[in-house]
């Protein structure tokens, strides 16, 4: 068993320094959990490239994911991205795809996935770095000039825009910005005053910035502790191809974007973001990667994260080794224990709004991180987890209490509880690579005498 419980009996503590404080009074303010699934996404070919739609749909269901990075590119019928929202209930974002230019294909067919209430949003061109192409006759991208990509972004973006039925949706922008030649000025969502750039200040792009920042990198190579929360770092300390890099200062060119402060609250996602399986990245540290993954990025501003890949692809040379599940379907690791988490954190109703949990983590490791989620329910899920390579953290969480019961779950063991302690207002768990989840109610015991005794009296 990784966890260790320490149940401590509220009466000595309530005696010695009071009650705490209601969850509702004051503390942390919880997300929603619902807010936390919907960020889940994968990249994933639908029913292309080997990929059938009867088995991504059933890969959908059980790993509890929300999106797919879909669009344009390829050959999939319109019907099957409606029939798989159906299905499984995923939306899509709508994306040229690599050297794709056809906006107007783009936004006609995004029409009947936005009708079937499926569209998610609209993405930019993949990774112009790699995959240029040429727009209104001038070729652009690679190690060309970027005007034609920025012309293409900025097109894209007046197009949805302006159209009345898909205004409403947000627009992504290009990935992998950084490595612009010139400075077009993709840096930014809108071009500020004074900016300097080739494309005139005030020049809309996107809504959100877009960024592929795979958890391993040349500058990053193998394992760490705290290997993916530096992935979703927003500063300059992001050893990978993170959000500074492309929008704080460029890394080809170094063309200056936003300020550290402004990174910190810019509005962004993640597109492309995975590790493969090899050498030190066993299939176990694939799995605790992805899953560690998906919490940094929720918890450090990212609102959707996609993880390259669902399936291992079958069309390009070798095995990739990427996905969450191998080319016969079977599920790895990374599945079976992304599959855990989403059942454990699955709430069918809607939160209006989250509430407030009083509780602390005093001394916390640095490799130790929490997260407040909220299910309609009124029960607080509450989300501790490590990240080291080697050893374990000891901590203890002060839950705000004292409550009766609480139950802990260990998604990398199953989607039971491991430990249901009672009569409890603080925890100490044994932390190691992974995430466990405490299930609080919406209450504690000290309230529900107090509600009692109020009946009492009236």
């Amino acid at each position: 068993m990784r966890i260790r419980c320490c149940i401590c009996t509220c009466l000595l503590l309530a005696a010695a320094v009071g009650l705490p404080r209601a969850a509702g009074a004051a503390g942390v303010t919880a997300a929603r959990a619902t807010d936390f699934l919907d960020s889940l996404g994968a990249n994933s070919a639908i029913a292309a490239r080997g990929e059938t739609l009867p088995k991504t749909i059933a890969c959908a269901k059980y790993l509890g994911i929300r999106w797919f990075r879909a669009g344009i590119e390829g050959d999939v019928p319109l019907q099957d991205f409606v029939e798989l929202h159906k299905r499984a209930g995923v939306r899509f974002s709508w994306g040229l795809g690599s050297g794709g230019t056809d906006i107007a294909k783009l936004t006609q067919t995004a029409r009947p996935v936005a009708a079937a209430g499926a569209l998610l949003s609209f993405e930019g061109p993949n990774e112009p770095n790699n995959w240029g192409f040429t727009y209104q006759g001038q070729a652009g991208g690679r190690d060309r000039s970027w005007l034609p990509v920025a012309k293409l972004q900025r097109d894209l973006y007046t197009a949805v825009k302006s159209d009345p039925v898909l205004k409403k949706y947000p627009v992504w922008s290009i990935s992998e910005n950084g490595a612009e030649t010139d400075n077009v000025g993709l840096q930014f969502l809108t071009i500020p005053n004074g900016a300097g750039t080739l494309m005139p200040a005030g020049t809309k792009y996107a809504d959100y910035a877009n960024v592929h920042n795979y958890i391993y990198h040349p500058n990053s190579p193998a394992p760490a502790d705290d290997k993916t929360w530096n992935a979703a770092d927003p500063t300059p300390a992001c050893k990978v191809d993170g959000l500074y890099g492309e929008y704080g200062l460029t890394w080809a060119r170094h063309y200056p974007g936003y300020s550290e402060e402004d990174l910190l609250t810019l509005p962004r996602v993640t597109t492309e973001t995975g590790c493969t399986i090899d050498g030190p990245v066993t299939e176990e540290r694939h799995a605790l990667n992805l899953l560690s993954m998906y919490l940094d990025q929720f918890k450090r501003g990212w609102s959707y994260t996609a993880v390259y890949l669902l399936r291992d692809r079958v069309d390009e040379a070798g095995n990739q080794q990427f996905g969450f599940f191998r080319p016969d379907y079977a599920p790895r690791k990374a599945a079976v224990y992304l599959h855990n988490l989403t059942t454990i954190l699955a709430d069918g109703g809607s939160l209006r709004r989250p509430g407030k949990l009083n509780y602390s983590i005093p001394g916390e490791p640095a490799t130790v991180h929490d997260m407040l989620l909220q299910k309609s329910d009124g029960t607080f899920d509450l989300v501790v987890w490590s990240e080291l390579v080697k050893g374990t953290n000891s901590v203890t969480v002060h839950l705000g209490g004292p409550y009766a019961a609480v139950k802990v779950y260990d998604p990398t063991i199953g989607t039971a509880p491991v430990q249901t302690p009672h009569r409890v207002n603080s925890l100490t768990l044994t932390l190691s690579d992974h995430p466990v989840i405490i299930a609080i109610p919406a209450h504690s015991a000290a309230h529900h005498q107090t509600q009692r005794g109020q009946g009492q009296a009236e």
